[in-house]
């Protein structure tokens, strides 16, 4: 293990908890199609889903920041390798670095689809301002990374509320419809419970890339143990009101690509262009959140190889997003999420190996 030489920082427990929040959510959380695949199809069951859900959002949240902290990770690679072993932390460490980069190439894509669709400005255009602006931040480090995201995830959590409070009132949710409506089959995966652990798993294997590394950054055991809670918790209550919000209005939302923009259009075409920013917000804390652990895993931020493997891997994302969105996200999420129950599966023996054979990582400091 390396010696903590790193500085900390006096982050808050309510940095962190945003930090957590924004690399989790993007694009398919704001939009309403992920919490409709993996929750809203169930019905009422899909609730116990979500419930399932926070509690591993805030039992992961908790393994990976502490040992972030413990091993002095300077990337997810660190805790990986310590969780799952030498030849597991191998094949789950090729398997998150390759899924950043295919994140970051969602993001673009999905930046320009809100371009073209929402704006009527062109697709490209919409990509490349998304991959220059994620690029930016990603220069100034984990600091950048850092304020980028605390300062998004509060805009995105009020206007998450704020519209499932108008629906709520002006379209209160028949129980009886949604008991009768329920349709599991159509689910991205056909069991409740599998399909809160594949979704935990999907977005974790993109949140510990920057989870890991904060966790160094944070010397406070009980800082990061109240910012996981909460941020678990901020998970799954703002996932609770997208749930909700679809309900109100199924069956309507299930032809759309971006439930979430049509129940805004539903109020005015203000609210529709004010969410569709907010989308894109999301996006943008996604991509700066997989960038930044692609190339992190792959160089250390302070060589000029760091500087250059951004800008190229940019390029790249910037040329494979002309792909498509939907194309990417039905060929990506469903893949990362059954190979995120890799790691899922390391830190569990991870946080199991530390407590009945204490490890040199975890000795107590004095």
């Amino acid at each position: 293990m390396k010696t903590n030489t790193s500085k900390t920082k006096d982050y808050s427990t309510l940095t962190v908890a945003a930090v957590y929040i924004g690399t989790v959510v993007g694009a398919g959380f704001a939009s309403g199609q992920e919490v409709l695949q993996f929750f809203s199809f169930f019905g009422i069951t899909g609730i116990l889903g979500l419930i399932l859900a926070t509690i591993m959002f805030i039992f992961f949240g908790l393994i990976i920041l502490e040992l972030g902290r413990r091993l002095n990770a300077d990337s997810h690679r660190e805790v990986i390798q310590y969780a799952g072993g030498r030849w597991l932390g191998k094949v789950i460490d090729g398997v998150i670095t390759f899924f950043l980069f295919g994140a970051f190439t969602a993001m673009a894509a999905g930046a320009g689809a809100i371009f073209k669709e929402q704006f009527g400005f062109s697709y490209l255009l919409g990509s490349l301002i998304m991959v220059a602006a994620t690029m930016l931040t990603v220069l100034m480090g984990i600091s950048g990374v850092i304020k980028a995201i605390s300062f998004v995830v509060p805009v995105l959590l009020i206007s998450v509320f704020g519209l499932a409070i108008a629906t709520f009132i002006t379209s209160p949710i028949n129980l009886d419809t949604v008991a009768n409506w329920a349709q599991a089959s159509r689910a991205a995966v056909p069991f409740w419970p599998l399909s809160a652990i594949i979704y935990v798993s999907y977005n974790l294997v993109l949140g510990v890339s920057v989870l890991a590394p904060l966790g160094r950054h944070v010397n406070n055991q009980q800082t990061l143990q109240r910012g996981a809670i909460l941020g678990g918790i901020g998970l799954g209550v703002g996932a609770l009101a997208i749930n909700l919000t679809l309900l109100s209005r199924i069956p309507n939302v299930t032809g759309y690509e971006v439930p979430m923009v049509y129940i805004a259009t539903q109020f005015s075409p203000l609210i529709q262009i004010a969410y569709s920013i907010v989308l894109l917000a999301e996006i943008y804390t996604t991509a700066v959140g997989s960038l930044y652990g692609f190339a992190e895993r792959i160089t250390d931020q302070g060589k000029p190889l760091f500087t250059w493997l951004i800008i190229g891997t940019s390029i790249v994302a910037f040329a494979a997003g002309q792909l498509g969105f939907s194309t990417l996200v039905r060929t990506l999420y469903p893949a990362v999420g059954y190979a995120g129950l890799l790691m899922l599966a390391g830190l569990i023996y991870g946080f199991a190996k530390e407590r009945l054979i204490p490890q040199p990582a975890f000795k107590p400091k004095k």
